[in-house]
């Protein structure tokens, strides 16, 4: 077997086109069977697709001196990896969307106005109200640490603290909030 891989790797290397589907039939139950550790089922035959693809893309970068099952085996790693990425980006459990948005949405819809609201009351605040809150409640910032950020006295961020909250309540409440 591995003078039969040696002979395709050598003729793979130098364009043959023939050398794809001798490499494709040779190795091709191999790489099955590697990316169904990896790999959905349902999705085996695209990934294997696209590995001989990148196979026959790169045969030019293939040394003959080395081993073409490692090789190939490589490259399926390599695209393994690229599809179990992209399914990961793209599939979002039903249940975490459904505690996202309630069971039809309305939740969702309602924290969005209730967001937008406290953005339009945040902006009517005094400046240094509304930077002292945003740095707590937005960015995370302790009172010590919005403090030191501001080189201001901690009782100073306290004070705006409580009296830019109390103002921001009374204009949620002036809006029926």
């Amino acid at each position: 077997m591995e003078t039969q891989l040696a002979e395709i790797g050598g003729r793979l290397a130098s364009g043959q086109p023939d050398a794809l589907e001798d490499c494709y039939r040779t190795l091709g139950p191999l790489v099955v069977s590697y990316l169904g550790r990896y790999v959905p089922q349902s999705d085996i035959d695209d990934v294997v697709q696209r590995v001989f693809y990148e196979v026959w893309r790169v045969h030019d970068r293939f040394d003959p001196n080395r081993s073409l099952r490692g090789w190939v085996l490589g490259i399926a790693k390599k695209r393994a990896i690229d599809h179990l990425r992209k399914r990961r980006d793209s599939v979002v459990p039903l249940d975490a969307v459904r505690e996202i948005t309630g069971d039809d949405g309305r939740e969702f819809a309602e924290r969005m106005v209730w967001a937008d609201e406290v953005r339009t009351a945040l902006a009517q605040l005094p400046d240094v109200q509304r930077q002292v809150i945003q740095m707590a409640y937005y960015e995370g910032y302790t009172q010590s640490e919005i403090s030191t950020a501001l080189d201001t006295p901690i009782g100073t961020v306290k004070t705006r603290t409580a009296r830019g909250l109390q103002r921001l309540a009374g204009l949620l409440e002036k809006d029926g909030s």
